[in-house]
């Protein structure tokens, strides 16, 4: 199987299933002597790891990470750094119903096509059990780019119920099970959510990832830019279904006055008033906040019954059992934070190596 690798100079290659004994992922092109520790990478892996919620799948995974290699006293060496999670809670025979059946919506039928074979365990390779191995992989790329860069995601909308912008508080993404940055907008998910719950259902949702501290100058101005990058990192994740940079689709509405952002001088610097452009201009960055929204479809895995066919080619009906994300959406925040932050850690040393320090 090929493609699981991602990045350049900044590289992680991850492997594993979803019911397997363990994931885990092999970091190349960390610098060396850059402080690290497990502690450094799990604390974004608890930000993602399920049963923290009602709201999100019930399976109980610690994802407690070890790093098997590169690193020494505390630093690391530049050699390959090895990460290792071990699966706790598997639950394989709730699958047995139905691993002659393809799941609607899940990559059963796609990859049975592809292979000729499957892991039907929870989707195996395709699960979104994977996606932990993105969050160690952002959490070392948050290290080589270090404190001046901050990236922050949230949930800006789930199903037809969108945030108030004008009420936006990065300080209450932490006071709810949302990633939520508007307190006002918490109780109208909660009653939304837990009426999809109830009836076994699920709902998509919009992510919105903002990176302040970038410096100007990162990416490439033809086939490798940088907004192109983050497009591709952030559509890589499982169940997203579409990117935006910037004002995105709704630039489509605007004209060319309203679009443009202006320049003016701020002392010996320009400043921009505005940023439709999601801080990339010509695939590279200018300074500005880079922003990036990911939606993400809702979860395929439900309990209402959908018509599907088995393998040999039969007609029949599914109800997918087990434990799953009413919406995925939600554990999707650290996932993609974690995605944008491989992005620029990559074209940090890309441009490091050619422009210099």
């Amino acid at each position: 199987m090929a493609g699981n690798s991602f990045g350049q100079l900044f590289r992680f290659t991850t492997f594993g299933e979803s019911h397997g004994p363990a994931i885990g992922c092999v970091i190349d092109g960390a610098p060396p002597r850059i402080p690290l520790a497990e502690e450094d990478i799990q604390v974004w892996l608890d930000q993602r790891k399920p049963g923290q919620s009602k709201y999100v799948t019930q399976r109980r995974e610690s994802d407690r990470v070890r790093i098997l290699s590169g690193v020494f006293e505390g630093q690391t060496t530049g050699t390959p750094i090895g990460l290792l999670i071990e699966n706790e809670d598997t639950r394989s025979k709730d699958y047995d119903d139905i691993k002659d059946l393809f799941r609607p919506g899940h990559a059963d039928y796609a990859y049975f096509m592809k292979y000729g074979i499957r892991d039907y365990r929870g989707g195996g390779r395709s699960s979104a059990r994977e996606t932990a191995l993105r969050v160690a992989a952002g959490a070392v790329a948050r290290k080589i780019l270090g404190d001046g860069v901050r990236i922050r995601g949230a949930v800006i909308q789930i199903g037809p119920h969108h945030i108030d912008r004008g009420r936006w508080d990065w300080a209450q993404r932490g006071e709810n099970p949302f990633w939520c940055p508007d307190a006002d907008m918490v109780a109208t998910w909660e009653s939304y959510l837990g009426e999809i719950r109830k009836n076994g259902s699920s709902i998509g949702a919009m992510v919105e990832v903002v990176a302040d501290g970038v410096p100007p100058g990162l990416g490439e101005p033809v086939y490798e830019k940088l907004d192109a990058d983050i497009a591709c990192a952030l559509m890589g994740i499982n169940a997203a279904k579409a990117v935006e940079i910037g004002a995105g689709i709704e630039s489509v509405a605007l004209t060319g006055e309203e679009n443009a952002d202006e320049m003016r001088m701020d002392g010996e610097n320009p400043t921009f008033l505005s940023n439709n452009a999601g801080g990339i201009l010509g695939g590279i960055s200018t300074g500005q906040e880079v922003v990036a929204r990911v939606a993400f479809k809702p979860t395929s895995s439900i309990l209402v019954p959908r018509r599907t066919v088995t393998k040999d080619g039969k007609d029949t009906g599914i109800i997918t059992k087990g434990r799953h994300d009413p919406c995925v959406g939600i554990r999707g925040v650290p996932v993609a934070e974690a995605m944008v932050a491989c992005v620029l850690a990559d074209h940090m040393l890309r441009n490091r190596a050619q422009c210099g320090p």
